[in-house]
């Protein structure tokens, strides 16, 4: 079942993200979808606010990896733009991140597609307007294989 949001700027997007952070209890994959410039780490951002951490959230763009710990759960943020097969995924340790228990949010993840299991979470974020946002979130569904 998908639950659809329309965000007005990146104030409401993060009050979204921070919702739904109420939801989460830990060991869950969020999958971002949507063209650069949607607002992924505006998401995040209100993610992290809404389990607790205080400090900057920012892209993992040049870090491949960013960990925001100190909240109700840790997250470990992921940029797998350039990640390109199982070897570029095993070197960023997402495997080893997978088992502490934490929110692992995964920007690109149309990249690693095949690593992703049916309790991942999906969320799309379209442009709807200048600064509107639609925002998506499934359960449990997959998309096709690209970490080959």
């Amino acid at each position: 079942m998908d639950n659809i949001y329309i965000s007005n700027s990146p104030e409401e997007t993060q009050k979204i993200a921070a919702e739904f952070a109420k939801e989460l209890k830990g060991s869950e994959v969020i999958a971002f979808t949507g063209n650069l410039g949607m607002g992924k780490t505006c998401f995040t951002r209100g993610l992290a606010k809404g389990l607790g951490f205080v400090g900057e959230v920012t892209s993992p763009t040049f870090a491949l990896i960013n960990e925001y710990r100190g909240g109700r759960l840790p997250i470990f943020h992921f940029d797998m733009y350039r990640v390109s097969g199982w070897e570029d995924l095993y070197s960023t340790g997402y495997f080893d991140y997978a088992d502490e228990g934490g929110v692992i949010v995964v920007e690109w993840s149309e990249n690693i597609s095949s690593a992703l299991d049916n309790k991942t979470i999906y969320i799309s974020i379209e442009q709807t307007g200048e600064t509107s946002r639609k925002i998506m979130i499934s359960r449990g569904e997959t998309s096709e294989n690209t970490c080959d």
